[in-house]
Parts: C-alpha cells; sequence; structure tokens
C-alpha cells in the first residue's frame, strides 16, 4: 500500500510541561506514554498503545471500567467531566496507588 505510513503505536508529541520517561502526556486530543524525557515544548516521541501502570486520583478505581486522563493533576481517574478518555482500567487499584490502565486511542 502506497500510503501507508507507520503503524501509529508510537507518536511525536510536543511537551506541554517537563515530562519524565513513563509520564502520560496529552498533546492536543492525542494522549501517550513518553518514551523518555522531554523538556517543555519540545518534541518527544510517546507510545499511544499498550497496558502501563499510571499514578491514579484521590479515587478508588475498579478493573474494567473506563480510564480517564485528569490534564490538570497528571493522573488518571474514574471521573469523567472534564477529562479525556485514555482506556480501560486493567486492575482495581486504591487510592492514589497508580494502576495498570490500556491505553485504547480515542477521539
Amino acid at each position: 500500500m502506497k500510503n501507508f505510513v507507520h503503524p501509529g503505536d508510537n507518536v511525536s508529541f510536543v511537551a506541554p510541561y517537563n515530562v519524565t520517561s513513563g509520564q502520560g502526556v496529552l498533546d492536543g486530543v492525542e494522549f501517550s506514554v513518553a518514551s523518555t524525557d522531554v523538556a517543555a515544548g519540545a518534541t518527544g516521541q510517546g507510545v499511544t498503545r499498550g497496558v502501563f501502570t499510571l499514578p491514579t486520583a484521590a479515587v478508588a478505581v475498579v478493573r474494567k471500567t473506563v480510564a480517564y486522563w485528569d490534564n490538570a493533576a497528571r493522573v488518571v481517574t474514574n471521573v469523567a467531566g472534564g477529562n479525556t478518555k485514555i482506556g480501560i482500567f486493567q486492575a482495581s487499584a486504591a487510592t492514589s496507588a497508580g494502576a495498570p490502565v490500556k491505553l485504547i486511542p480515542v477521539i
């Protein structure tokens, strides 16, 4: 196929703040997990598919429920309002414990 560019599992992003490897990043409407440390304003590479343990908000989360990115707090949560849907929690987790999230690209 002549117009195929790449699978899209790894994408570039412009860091909205200083980002560390493994940290979630929302660039426009696209969420990814940073592959390396990236300075604010610089371009980095992020992963858009897979399961990653991400820090959670101060709420208990339940396995196989929708995970949302709270961009202000830079954590995942089960609260939809004002947040961006990023995937599905793969395990339950207590308050602020961090939880595995299967990333599912959504528009």
